[in-house]
């Protein structure tokens, strides 16, 4: 990542040092202006006093302060420049690595396997990508480059007051090591505290999202007090975290403030007192001042970024925590070897914890260009099989063997085997987009509107998208919810036709809309994807009857397998509900 912006940051620390040179040199023409040019009681450098013979003398600078003046305020003007230019460069190689940081953490959450999506809140990891990328930016734009910096001038400036005198210099230095250590002592314990709030901070925001996409659900069930008191509980804990972070902090700028007053009191005083006894002259003494006001500041930095390198030092752990979590295994992206031939579930087990299986020894044959209908009750495992066959979670190597066309899916490249495969699932998930743009959100570019709207009319939404005033450029909102939950469906399966894989899953996809509508859905299907390997989850019986053969799940078991009329004639489970849904009716 720092291959891009490493100039940046070389050019940056390069500045800075010239910056901090410069500073280093107006004190010194103050002290020779004092004592050698105001003055009689100091000596000028061999080079300084030379040049200052061509330039006229002594005596010409006495009657012409201005040119001092003038020297003072262009080396300063320099030391600005080089000031903005350190800042210039530091900034641009901060953005360009924190650019790179959000795509490559994006990048990396987006082939993360899905069971990590279920073991994460998703509150948690947006503040990940934020606030603790934020925190970084912030030390790297403020304070990495500014270590150099500080500590050329911690050194400059020792150099320079040593020359001036010995002992000012022993007073003023001594407190390098007391900021050090006591900014070592608080690092560890604002780290902790550091890291409790990053951890609140994220369970806070996890709640918050989850009340802001769940907001319907909170109204229907007068769920408001109670999700409330929910947050403020929560952010009671967080607000406390930080309370008790800033006292920290507190204590240790105070300590930091208390101890720098110290060190200029001290060099102020006892160079008052070496100046009075002649010891030291007034224009040395003016410019021993002047180092040690810019030893204090870059001596109080120091110990600022001693203390927050504990808070980045948690945001790059919390970083990389989803740097280092293991992608899926998409193989070989060159293997496009076209998919073909009958879907095998082999001896198939699967549990999502230890010991609580989800399937349990799961064996059947889906012929190519055949429909396969799958009924159970709630957590018989009909999903899971569809995750396990997209491979949205990863079939163990002692759980049997799934394959299509004799190939396991285990050594199919992700890329291909999705490719072939249409999974609509129940809970229809909708971008904040037009409606073309939704349906077509499996091409590249723009929307083919030929395709767009002959998937619309196989899955049954040409009316209602005539409805709408703005027609196939109704504009839907987060998550779809200016669609009603048929509607929603109905777009995610005209998603799919659009795609057109040859093999198609709907994952209880038809149970949002009526049964008049769900028969012509599938009457559509039927025609337009004759060649096409289809697998239907159901609840109901009429829309899996007209499915070539249909399985049964009963906790995880295959209960009763075959056709509509053989499982009828078997008087079992599959009987027994249709039993109770044509009474229904």
């Amino acid at each position: 990542m720092f291959k891009s912006c490493k100039r940046y940051f070389f050019l940056g620390v390069v500045f800075s040092l010239f910056a901090a040179f410069l500073d280093m040199i107006n004190p010194k023409v103050v002290q020779y202006t004092v004592d050698c040019v105001l003055g009689t009681d100091g000596t000028l450098p061999d080079f300084v006093a030379s040049l200052i013979e061509k330039t006229g003398g002594v005596s010409f600078l006495r009657s012409h302060l201005y040119l001092i003046a003038l020297l003072v305020v262009v080396i300063a003007l320099l030391a600005a420049l080089f000031r903005y230019l350190y800042r210039m460069c530091n900034i641009f190689g901060t953005e360009r690595l924190i650019k790179r940081l959000r795509d490559r953490l994006f990048d990396h959450i987006q082939r993360l396997p899905f069971s990590w999506y279920n073991a994460n809140h998703t509150g948690d990891i947006i503040q990940r990508c934020t606030s603790d990328v934020e925190t970084v930016r912030n030390f790297l734009s403020e304070q990495m480059t500014a270590l150099f910096r500080i500590g050329l001038l911690i050194v400059m400036a020792m150099f320079f007051m040593i020359r001036i005198d010995g002992r000012l210099a022993f007073v003023s230095g001594v407190f390098i090591p007391v900021v050090i250590l006591y900014s070592l002592f608080f690092h560890n314990r604002i780290g902790n505290a550091f890291q409790k709030a990053d951890e609140e901070e994220g369970l806070l925001s996890a709640i918050a999202q989850e009340n802001l996409t769940g907001v319907r659900v909170v109204r229907a069930f007068g769920r408001e007090i109670y999700e409330r008191e929910r947050f403020e509980k929560q952010n009671d804990g967080y607000t406390r975290m930080w309370i008790r972070l800033m006292g920290w902090l507190s204590a240790f700028w105070c300590s930091n403030d208390f101890i720098t007053g110290l060190q200029i009191m001290l060099v102020t005083v006892f160079g008052a007192v070496f100046c009075v006894h002649g010891e030291l002259s007034v224009g040395a003494y003016i410019a021993f001042v002047s180092y040690n006001g810019m030893l204090a500041w870059p001596v109080r930095e120091l110990g600022r970024v001693i203390s927050d390198m504990s808070r980045v030092g948690v945001s790059v752990k919390r970083i990389r925590y989803i740097l280092d979590s293991e992608p899926e295994n998409a193989g070989d992206d060159k293997d496009s070897a076209p998919l073909s031939g009958d879907i095998v579930f082999d001896h198939v087990s699967f549990a999502y914890e230890k010991d609580t299986k989800v399937l349990e020894d799961v064996s059947f044959t889906l012929k190519q260009g055949q429909t396969l209908g799958i009924l159970g009750g709630t957590g018989a495992g009909k999903s899971t099989l569809m995750y396990l066959l997209e491979r949205l979670y990863e079939l163990p190597e002692d759980c049997g063997r799934i394959t299509i066309g004799g190939r396991d899916i285990r050594d199919i490249p992700l890329p291909v085997l999705r490719s072939h495969i249409g999974l609509v699932l129940q809970e229809s998930f909708l971008f904040s987009r037009t409606l073309a743009e939704n349906i077509a959100i499996t091409q590249e570019g723009e929307p083919d509107m030929d395709a767009v709207k002959q998937a619309a009319g196989t899955a049954d939404l040409t009316e209602t998208i005539e409805r709408f005033s703005d027609g196939y450029e109704t504009f839907v909102g987060e998550r779809g919810v200016t669609l009603s939950g048929g509607q929603k469906q109905s777009t995610a399966i005209a998603q799919l036709l659009v795609k057109n894989p040859p093999v198609m899953i709907f994952d209880d996809s038809l149970s949002a809309v009526d049964m008049e509508t769900d028969a012509r859905i599938r009457s559509a299907l039927k025609e337009r994807t004759a060649d096409a390997t289809m697998i239907l989850i159901s609840h109901r019986i009429t829309t899996l009857m007209q499915a070539d053969r249909i399985l049964v799940l009963d906790h995880g078991h295959v209960a009763e397998i075959g056709s509509h009329e053989e499982l009828l004639k078997k008087n079992g489970i599959y009987k027994h509900i249709y039993d109770i849904q044509v009474d229904q009716k």
